[in-house]
């Protein structure tokens, strides 16, 4: 018996670490293509091995998020890590600034659009964002605000505006953002362009659009360089404004979004400001509520706003 063992290293039996750091891991386990849930135990072997206290936060339905948020304490946990898309990134935002928790947020990108971690250049590997986080420093960065609601990438408004938060989740989970666009398609034949007046700090531009856009970050649905001079931390937003058109014409605007060359574009509307009022110049219009980061938000008119270092991430 001695023998046989001889010459074995015995394994050595470490420690747990411990850290006194708390975090908040808030995640659906239906988002994106459903595979973030699969490997939890390596996520909180990373999320422990930076010094955190992981709790999990299983969200499957509409209010969950919200609901467990308002009964947190203020000094329940240090920082919150959020793994979804850009939807539930505003969820959860959202409900820390109605229940006044103003500690850092992690973001991990595992939810079919996933805009804004892009944007930070997070990586799309669980692991690798898991690891940016519990081993990253906080940094402010800002938020938009449309009528009291607060949006971390987007709002948007008109034809296309709202087609992520009209599309089947189910649909969304099997064709990814290949959904959104069979969804724009649909829409072709119907479009309606939509009579607008917008007020900026120096300029009143009234037009008939198809779709406005006030963007956080360089892009949205895909599209990275809609808006090149983008900031995530300058105190302004981007704003777009994409004019009626012939059906006829759209291949060629699509054609500029994929060639990154919108804002050179005479006809298009491009403008950076810190504030910015939209109203319809004729009554009701049937696609007169925005979109905040994929999710439904108020009808028009909306007073959008930034609000410079809203929120803290770990980067």
């Amino acid at each position: 018996m001695a023998a046989e063992s001889k010459g074995k290293k015995k394994k050595k039996v470490g420690a747990v670490k411990v850290g006194s750091k708390r975090m908040l891991l808030v995640y659906n386990p239906f988002s994106g293509d459903r595979t973030f849930k699969n490997n939890l135990d390596s996520y909180a072997e990373i999320f422990q091995d930076g010094g955190w206290q992981l709790t999990l936060l299983r969200s499957t339905n509409l209010g969950d998020i919200e609901s467990n948020i308002s009964k947190l304490r203020h000094d329940d946990f240090s920082a919150i890590s959020i793994a979804g898309g850009d939807g539930t990134i505003n969820t959860v935002i959202n409900a820390m600034r109605i229940h006044n928790h103003n500690i850092p947020i992690g973001i991990i990108p595992s939810g079919t659009a996933n805009d804004f971690a892009y944007c930070l250049k997070i990586p799309k590997d669980f692991e690798k964002a898991c690891a940016k986080i519990a081993f990253g420093n906080e940094t402010l960065v800002d938020l938009g605000m449309v009528n009291g609601h607060y949006f971390i990438n987007v709002c948007g408004v008109g034809v296309f505006a709202n087609i992520s938060s009209q599309t089947d989740p189910n649909i969304k989970s099997t064709f990814g953002k290949l959904a959104y666009y069979f969804k724009g398609v649909e829409r072709l034949p119907n479009l309606e362009p939509m009579p607008v007046r917008i007020t900026g700090t120096n300029n009143i531009y009234e037009m008939e659009i198809l779709l406005f856009l006030a963007l956080n970050s360089a892009g949205t649905g895909g599209f990275d360089k809609l808006a090149p001079k983008a900031e995530i931390d300058d105190g302004i937003l981007d704003f777009i404004a994409f004019p009626a058109c012939p059906l006829i014409e759209l291949p060629k605007l699509f054609i500029k979004v994929l060639r990154n060359e919108l804002p050179e574009d005479p006809n298009i509307l491009y403008f950076q400001d810190h504030r910015v009022k939209i109203e319809l110049t004729k009554p009701e219009h049937p696609y007169e509520t925005c979109d905040i980061d994929g999710e439904e938000g108020p009808k028009l008119p909306l007073v959008i706003e930034n609000i410079q270092k809203g929120i803290k991430l770990i980067l």
